[in-house]
């Protein structure tokens, strides 16, 4: 038993303590490949028995006991393995083979597609993980937060920073179609549910940077989604207290068609209720998406991607209560809450893609998208609020409650923001292969329409008085009496109706070849976007650019698996409607594309320990950033100043080691550092907003032995503060702080109920179930108080202003259940 199961026995006792143990002798395991991916439907058997591994790769087989006894391993694929057992009465003995592929099978083979993604610096996620690990929004996104160089401070968030960059700088691909994120969302208990439904995922691939011409144009971070295409029905349904999803899949008689539908539904009032705020709160976040696949013949087929989701979102706060300060001088927030906020968010999105194989070495594909997106932003909140000092008088019965009000005050805040964004698609790509070399190119066309209205104001009362605009010069009442007009303290209104036309293409370049004894390989492309923005009063502005990269890897003929690496590209992000639109809601047609020169140099390599496989991964990388749009971040919303005043750079390392630290299970840990700068209107370098200097990551999957059904799981994220919390309007050289660093951990149990190795009898309940597990989550299982923005109050005596955390979720307790049919 590992040190970790030992720890949280205790708190499994009771579960363990209802479970009778079988008397007869088991053999149980995972059966893993030589690249650490499980192996469905290998064959164990002995004498006349047997039984099958699940498409986890895992298997339970009773055998007699005090009998030497041979299991037997064979996959068509792999080499058969055999191994001797002689097991006394009830006991339970755990084998973890590792298959290796049987080379006759295979035939020669020049990369396989483990190497491959191995060579060009991708991280691949098994997708069994993406329903099992917890997080407070569990998914793709909720694991990639745990690799090193990536990061993210909210856990009702999708959104994630790379190596320095930002929301905005991350491609994301489901099936080859570059999917989009709400506008104008701005907080992460507002978001909802991320475009990747997890539950159809069949591959994830994930690049932190120095990534091919053949992805598009930004800064960061490709992530790359394929979902399933079907070979037979299977159905699977998902329930916790914070919602639940099921999916379908399936076949025609044919063979011809294929599908995969999914609906998920996701209510965050579990964590929103938890929170300091009382609020009537009433989200209602829900999609539909499906994957449908149409053979033609064995050249021609088509796929067809679509997706429906609606998002609403009832806020109506009440109460607050912050405390904060320190031991010797603790101070309260209190606020007290009138009006309410309704937003709205629905998206509709469908891609058809026509898939043509000319002959063996040449393909051909053909797509046409289109993404419509309606958000509303309505919200009147009337705020009063009173900044007092805590009562520390250990025993007093007004123990904690506020003795002395230091600022009295009020706001109020307005919107209606509409935002109607149209955009169409037309891509075509290719790729010609010959033997070690392959040629890749493709062409996009793509056309925006976004037609926006804003109109929010805020309102701020001090004692009694308006507190005037940044930059007006306060006023001195009641000291000194102003006579001027009554001005809100922020003020936006704008309409505007943009037209973007985009013109992009890239060609690349893969081979492979040898020196001396090791191998080498190698890519090189150029990408090319060209973009025209114009629309109701501005004028009508074009940009080219141009964007040429590089990767060389070599693997040396050594006798321990090493593969170096070495990237240079010059990566361009031209810009997107957010991008154009300054703070005052005024659009800017002639900002320019951001440029990041990246460099990057790193390595893998691959060992067993414990006799069991394992992988260290890493890589130091520099991007050097011109033409830089600076901007503010306030929960999950950007603001851009819309213009390229801006340098910049990112520098640091990033280590992983991940394998089977418990048999059978991939587990890992990551560490980063980074350190980013910027330099606006050369006024000296300083920290940006994503510059999260320390990062730790990891994600631990472990079970109980002598109950192998009963599986563990742990998440957790350490990152050091980022700088913020400063008020929307200040300058940003003049408020350098950071916020509290960002620790979180949530754990999981599960019992599997039902699987492959565990079946019932027909006529059985579970007779037709494939799985079935239930679970118990622990969210911030610590406690820890972490913030992600401040509210500022101002002390009417003092002048002084007070930064009040916003806190993020505390402790919450969850339960889950998982079935497959």
């Amino acid at each position: 038993m590992t040190a970790f199961t030992i720890r949280i026995y205790c708190f499994i006792f009771f579960i363990t303590a209802s479970v009778t143990f079988a008397q007869n002798a088991k053999v149980t395991g995972v059966i893993l490949d030589e690249n650490n991916l499980p192996i469905e439907n290998v064959n164990i058997r002995y004498g006349t028995e047997g039984t099958k591994t699940s498409i986890n790769g895992d298997y339970v087989i009773d055998v007699p006991e005090n009998t030497n006894i041979v299991l037997t391993f064979s996959h068509i694929s792999f080499k058969k393995v055999q191994q001797t057992f002689n097991l006394k009465n009830g006991q339970i003995i755990e084998f973890n083979p590792v298959l290796k592929y049987n080379q006759e099978q295979l035939g020669t083979v020049i990369i396989t597609g483990n190497k491959r993604k191995r060579i060009e610096g991708i991280t691949t996620i098994a997708p069994k993980m993406l329903r099992k690990i917890p997080g407070g929004n569990a998914g793709v996104e909720n694991i990639i937060k745990t690799l090193a160089g990536v990061s993210g401070n909210n856990e009702l968030s999708s959104q994630y920073n790379v190596r320095g960059g930002n929301f905005d700088e991350n491609l994301v691909y489901v099936n080859g179609i570059e999917v989009y994120r709400p506008f104008l969302v701005r907080s992460g208990q507002q978001e909802g549910l991320s475009f990747i439904n997890s539950s159809l995922v069949h591959n994830v691939d994930f690049s932190a940077g120095g990534f091919q011409a053949k992805y598009g144009d930004k800064l960061s971070s490709v992530l790359d989604i394929t979902y399933r295409t079907p070979k037979k029905f299977a159905a699977s349904l998902d329930a916790s207290l914070l919602g639940g999803g099921m999916s379908v899949e399936g076949t025609s008689k044919n063979k011809k068609l294929s599908g995969i539908l999914g609906i998920r539904y996701r209510d965050n009032s579990l964590f929103v209720k938890a929170k300091e705020t009382e609020t009537n709160y009433d989200p209602k976040f829900a999609d539909v998406q499906t994957f449908l696949t149409y053979k033609i013949n064995s050249k021609l087929s088509f796929d067809f991607l679509g997706n429906i989701a609606i998002n609403k979102y009832n806020y109506q706060p009440e109460t607050r209560q912050t405390n904060f300060g320190s031991l010797g001088d603790p101070k309260a927030l209190l606020v007290f809450y009138q009006g309410q906020e309704k937003d709205q968010y629905n998206s509709y999105f469908g891609a058809i893609k026509a898939n043509y194989k000319v002959n063996e070495k040449t393909k051909l594909s053909f797509t046409t998208a289109a993404y419509h997106t309606i958000e509303e932003e309505y919200y009147d909140i009337f705020a009063e609020y009173r900044l007092g000092e805590v009562n520390s008088n250990i025993g007093d019965e007004d123990f904690g409650e506020v003795d002395f009000s230091e600022g009295i005050g009020s706001q109020l805040n307005h919107a209606r923001n509409d935002l109607d964004a149209l955009i169409l698609n037309f891509q075509h790509g290719g790729s010609y292969k010959n033997k070690n070399h392959k040629i890749s190119w493709g062409a996009k066309y793509t056309h925006e329409n976004i037609r926006d209205r804003v109109n929010e104001w805020e309102v701020i009362d001090s004692t009694g008085f308006s507190v005037r605009p940044p930059g007006l010069g306060a006023n001195d009442q009641p000291y000194t009496p102003f006579s001027g007009p009554l001005e809100p303290f922020q003020n936006v209104k704008s309409e505007n109706d943009i037209t973007i036309g985009r013109v992009s293409g890239f060609v690349q370049y893969n081979g492979e070849n040898t020196w001396g004894a090791h191998d080498i390989f190698y890519n090189i492309g150029v990408r090319t976007h060209n973009w025209t923005v114009s629309g109701d009063n501005i004028t009508t502005n074009t940009q080219t650019v141009l964007s040429p990269r590089a990767q060389f890897s070599i693997q040396p003929d050594w006798n321990r698996d090493y593969i170096f690496r070495t990237a240079i590209g010059m990566y361009h992000q031209p810009p997107f409607y957010r991008e154009l639109r300054a703070a005052d809601g005024s659009v800017n047609p002639k900002v320019k594309a951001q440029q990041s020169i990246h460099f990057i140099i790193g390595s893998d390599y691959k060992f067993k320990m414990w006799e069991r496989p394992f992988k260290f991964t890493a890589e130091a990388y520099y991007k050097n950033l011109s033409n830089v749009n600076p901007y503010t971040v306030d929960n999950v919303r950007i603001r851009y100043a819309a213009n390229n005043s801006a340098k910049a750079y990112a520098t640091g390392i990033d280590l992983r080691l991940n394998g089977e630290f418990v048999p059978g299970t991939e587990s890992w840990f990551s560490i980063g550092y980074l350190k980013t700068e910027e330099n606006i209107d050369n006024r000296g370098y300083i920290a940006r907003p994503t510059d999260q200097r320390l990062k730790f990551g990891a994600l631990f999957q472990d079970y109980v032995p002598s109950i192998p059904n009963l599986k563990v799981y742990l998440n957790m994220v350490y990152n050091t503060g980022l700088p913020g919390g400063s008020p929307s309007y200040s300058d940003v050289y003049q408020y350098q702080n950071r916020l509290r660093a960002y620790k979180r951990a949530d754990v999981g149990f599960a019992y599997v109920v039902v699987d492959a190795n565990k079946k019932y009898e027909k006529g059985h309940l579970f007779h037709q179930v494939k799985e079935l597990e239930i679970g118990f989550e622990i969210f911030n299982m610590f406690n820890v108080q972490n913030s992600i923005t401040n509210t500022w109050v101002r002390d009417v005596y003092t002048k002084q202003q007070f930064a009040v955390p916003n806190y993020l979720t505390p402790r919450i307790f969850n339960l889950k259940m998982g079935l497959k049919f």
